[in-house]
């Protein structure tokens, strides 16, 4: 598995060693041991798995200390365009995030740590995504910034007009106003 950085510190794509043949491909999709040993040590205790259509954006999600999750995210089928926004007080990269896109084709993850905003847009006709947690949904515990926050300056690369929402993430706070978020000196894995 080769890690590869981003230019937020902690936030990494992990692109698995594929092996190809007449018959197909294999790869490790996932291994406690290189994974702690080359990200993070941290145990994930919940696998999800969403499908979406075309132009379905989900985000900016978080979880609230003390149920606060990172999560290590890929998709099995079709493409998506993956964000993870620091939301971490006092943090050099406050407010900056880290788009990848993740598809079946690229098997590429996500790692988004503790501290973040998650979210993604759905640029193929369908897709599926599937992401672990460290720590189980607690939904007392939710939190969530605008996707549209103008201040993070995402290009969901999907016209506006075609973006599908859920009720709820019609209208969380731009990140200026949000509550509860994290401090950038307190370690969230002790």
């Amino acid at each position: 598995m080769e890690i590869i950085k981003t230019e937020i510190e902690g936030v990494v794509i992990l692109e698995p060693r594929i092996f190809r043949d007449a018959r197909g491909y294999f790869f490790e999709s996932f291994s406690q041991r290189e994974f702690e040993e080359k990200v993070c040590r941290t145990v994930f205790v919940q696998d999800n798995e969403s499908k979406s259509s075309y132009g379905v954006l989900r985000g900016l999600h978080f979880q609230k200390p003390p149920y606060m999750q990172s999560k290590l995210v890929r998709v099995i089928e079709g493409t998506v365009l993956d964000i993870a926004v620091d939301i971490r007080r006092g943090s050099p990269t406050f407010g900056k995030h880290v788009a990848v896109e993740l598809s079946a084709e690229n098997h590429r993850q996500l790692f988004i740590p503790r501290g973040f905003a998650h979210g993604f847009s759905v640029l193929t006709q369908q897709a599926v995504f599937q992401y672990k947690c460290d720590s189980y949904y607690a939904p007392q515990s939710e939190g969530a910034v605008a996707w549209n926050d103008p201040a993070l300056g995402i290009d969901w690369r999907i016209p506006q007009e075609d973006i599908i929402l859920s009720d709820k993430d019609r209208c969380h706070p731009y990140l200026k106003d949000a509550q509860d978020l994290f401090d950038y000196n307190t370690n969230y894995y002790m």
